[in-house]
Order: C-alpha cells, then sequence, then structure tokens
C-alpha cells in the first residue's frame, strides 16, 4: 500500500468513526452494530473494527448483557470543555432563567448545524405538561421557531439545502412550499422574532428570536416552547417582545451594539 493510498484509508475510518459518533442521539442512545451498519450503509465487519477501536478510547462502552453500545465518558469530558468555551452557554443561563420565570414557559438556546437546529441549552418551566425536546437534539430549520429565526438570517446555500433536502409535512400547518418559506422568512426577518403555530408538533406552540455575537452575526436563537392552550395567537404580540428583549440582552453580553 503506498502512502497515497494508506493516507486516504485512514481518512475513510476517521470518516466512518464520526459518523458512527453523530448516529446516537437522546432517542437512541444505545444502539447494536446492526443498526449502525444498516443506518450508516457500511459493513458490519467496519462497523465492529471501528467500534473496538472507539471503546478502546473509552469513546464508546459495550453493555455485556444487551450487546449494545452506547457513548462513552470520553464524550463527556469533551463536551464538558466544549461548553466551557462557549460563551454563549454561559451568558445566556441567567436570561433563560429570568424569562422562564416570568413566562412560565421552557425555554431554549439554539445554534445552526449541518442544515439543522440544535438544542444548546434548556431551562424547564415547573408545569406538568413537558416537551420531549433536551439539549442535543435536533429538529428541521423550516418548521420550528428557533429554526426559522436561524434560516431567515443564514447563507442562501443553507436556505438551497433545506429545500433540496425536502420539505416534509409534519402537521396540516407545515410550510412546504418554497416560495411561501422564502416569503415567510422576510417576514421573520422584518418583525424580529419567528412563530410557529403548530407546525412541527400538533398542540405545540413556540415564539423565537435571534442572537448576534459582536459582529452582528446572528449565532443563536431563543425560544420559548408551550401547549397551544398556552401559548395562544393572542398573546403572541406581547410574548415576542418579551423574548426579542431576552434574545437582545444575550446579544448584549455577547457584545453586539445596534
Amino acid at each position: 500500500m503506498d502512502l497515497k493510498t494508506n493516507e486516504e484509508s485512514h481518512l475513510s475510518s476517521v470518516k466512518n468513526a464520526l459518523r458512527i459518533l453523530r448516529c446516537f442521539s437522546m432517542d437512541e442512545p444505545e444502539k447494536k452494530i446492526s443498526d449502525i451498519s444498516a443506518s450508516l450503509g457500511l459493513n458490519k465487519s467496519t462497523v465492529s473494527r471501528t467500534m473496538a477501536t472507539l471503546a478502546s478510547e473509552g469513546f464508546v462502552f459495550k453493555d455485556p448483557e444487551s450487546k449494545r453500545y452506547r457513548l462513552g465518558l470520553s464524550i463527556l469530558s469533551l463536551g464538558g470543555i466544549v461548553n466551557s468555551q462557549m460563551d454563549i452557554y454561559r451568558e445566556s443561563q441567567p436570561v433563560l432563567n429570568k424569562i422562564v420565570q416570568e413566562l412560565g414557559e421552557t425555554a431554549h438556546i439554539s445554534v445552526l448545524d449541518n442544515n439543522e437546529v440544535i438544542y444548546l441549552q434548556k431551562v424547564e418551566c415547573n408545569h406538568p405538561v413537558r416537551f420531549l425536546t433536551h439539549v442535543g437534539r435536533r429538529n428541521p430549520l423550516y418548521c420550528t421557531s428557533s429554526g426559522k429565526a436561524l434560516l431567515a438570517h443564514a447563507e442562501e446555500d443553507v436556505f438551497n439545502a433545506v429545500l433540496e433536502k425536502g420539505l416534509e409535512q409534519h402537521t396540516k400547518t407545515t410550510i412546504t412550499e418554497s416560495e411561501k418559506l422564502k416569503s415567510h422568512l422576510k417576514q421573520i426577518r422584518e418583525q424580529g422574532y419567528s412563530w410557529s403555530n403548530e407546525e412541527y408538533l400538533e398542540g405545540v406552540n413556540s415564539i423565537a428570536a435571534p442572537i448576534y455575537d459582536y459582529k452582528g452575526r446572528v449565532i443563536a436563537a431563543l425560544a420559548i416552547v408551550g401547549p397551544k392552550q398556552r401559548i395562544q395567537q393572542s398573546k403572541i404580540k406581547s410574548y415576542s417582545k418579551r423574548v426579542i428583549s431576552a434574545a437582545n440582552e444575550i446579544s448584549s453580553r455577547m457584545g453586539y451594539w445596534k
């Protein structure tokens, strides 16, 4: 094997390892070799070898009884380093606590990642009705308030990538027409906030506003989410003002000035 071929082989192995790690989620925290092989289209032997290497470094752990793998403590260690370095994580915490206390709804901080919205931080409300959202969860950009707030300020290639993947009809109110979505995103930019009216989950509404960094770039979104019985159409105006104010406060903490 020549040097170039050997290098390509190593790069392929690294890519496979990263793809495998990314396939774990809160919804599917444990997987068998066959599950990973099927979902990623990789040979079982390739997955098995890669998992053995990841396990030896503590990035995955194999349950001896179920024979299923889950993420290991090395991932947790790296995650802690990332969180400690993310200013937005630190600066948004007191603001999230305050808005949850004031409005009585769960609040999130989300960011754009690989053409999806990913939840970076979450503060739960005290109401008995809660939602299956969690830190690390990924959702579509075009039908969630956080996603739309981010998509409205993203580069055109992100918008095109979303369209290319397809606008799936999650509920009866999901926007599935490209021109309608484009017009909707323009409205979001003009009004300063986004609103999801049961567009991703039936019975769930949310409001979000963009967060800016010191260069004036949108780097995240703050959102409140709750059942439609509480976050009603009549409350959008007052709630959106509070969400925008909270997002602006975080932006200010990040060094942004209008």
